[in-house]
């Protein structure tokens, strides 16, 4: 039986399982496909303390995985079913082998939000993506769309912007929400162009993406843009699927935890985009991985 069994691949989950395994428990980390969870769509990172060289999201990702497997951390590939966290031991499924576990770290993270309007879903990998850095390359000389003002919608105007030859950044608002560093980088990016106080009403396109209908809110026009490639980013839902029902959520559907990062299932803890949080952050994120498991080992050791 493991200490503690970890569920997710980020930065959340390897900071976790580096603590866990510097702790002495029997611990083992389950990721469904790759390690680095959201921070792989990211092509820069700057903020993480330490690290200057602004490596793009899979070498960060990668540093962190070599850096917790040199510790002696066991990472399996897989995905995990038939969690059940209300019984001791704590056990779910994984390659059809029942995994019993004292404690439990769920650090599933987060994936993109969709936008709910038509064409969405049909042209999605066929225009339509939630992922620059995944797809970017092949919209090489071509138009993109960012829609969104946040941070990561920005960031990805800013890459698009080295490989297209026109990006067009769709916001609802009249500011950006990105931090000033991004904002001002990409307002001064020549092929970086505005349109403020809109929102996409459609994709429109047979079989491919042609172009994105638009709303001005402040005038309620309505206006058509041609482009390429359009990119979702827009925000993230919690992933919680796996364990609905059976911990509290908030009303965002994030893990509710105490500053132990203890849910409301004595033995099960939560770290990361998964969490409520106010801030989610690659550096946030390891606080979260390392709070999670010095208190999961602690009470596994009481069990």
């Amino acid at each position: 039986m493991l200490d503690t069994a970890i569920i997710g691949g980020g930065p959340a989950g390897l900071a976790a399982g580096l603590y866990a395994v510097r702790g002495g428990g029997n611990v083992c980390l389950y990721e469904e496909m790759f390690a680095g969870g959201q921070i792989v769509k990211t092509h820069r990172i700057d903020n993480y303390p330490g690290i200057s060289d602004g490596p793009d999201g899979y070498a960060l990702a990668a540093r962190f995985e070599e850096h917790a497997a040199a510790f002696g951390l066991k990472i399996e590939y897989g995905p995990v079913t038939e969690l059940v966290l209300n019984e001791d031991p704590k056990h779910f499924m994984f390659n059809g082998e029942r995994i019993e576990a004292k404690t439990v770290i769920l650090a599933t993270g987060a994936s993109p939000k969709t936008l709910g309007i038509p064409g969405e879903k049909e042209l999605t990998g066929h225009g339509v993506s939630y992922c620059a850095t995944c797809d970017g390359a092949f919209y090489k000389n071509r138009t993109a769309t960012v829609i969104g003002g946040g941070d990561t919608a920005i960031s990805d105007a800013l890459y698009l912007a080295k490989l297209c030859k026109k990006v067009y950044v769709v916001h609802r608002r009249d500011a950006l929400r990105a931090s000033a560093i991004l904002a001002d980088a990409a307002l001064k990016t020549e092929n970086i162009e505005f349109i403020w106080n809109s929102v996409p009403e459609a994709f429109l396109g047979e079989g491919k993406l042609s172009g994105i209908r638009l709303k001005n809110r402040v005038t309620g026009e309505v206006s058509e843009l041609s482009t390429d490639g359009a990119f979702v980013a827009v925000g993230v839902v919690p992933r919680t699927e796996l364990f609905a029902g059976q911990i509290a959520l908030a009303e965002n559907g994030s893990v509710i935890t105490d500053e132990h990062m203890e849910t409301s299932v004595k033995g099960v803890f939560a770290a990361g985009d998964v969490r409520n949080t106010p801030l989610r952050q690659v550096v946030t994120a390891c606080a979260d991985g390392a709070i999670a498991a010095t208190y999961a080992l602690e009470a596994s050791r009481v069990k």
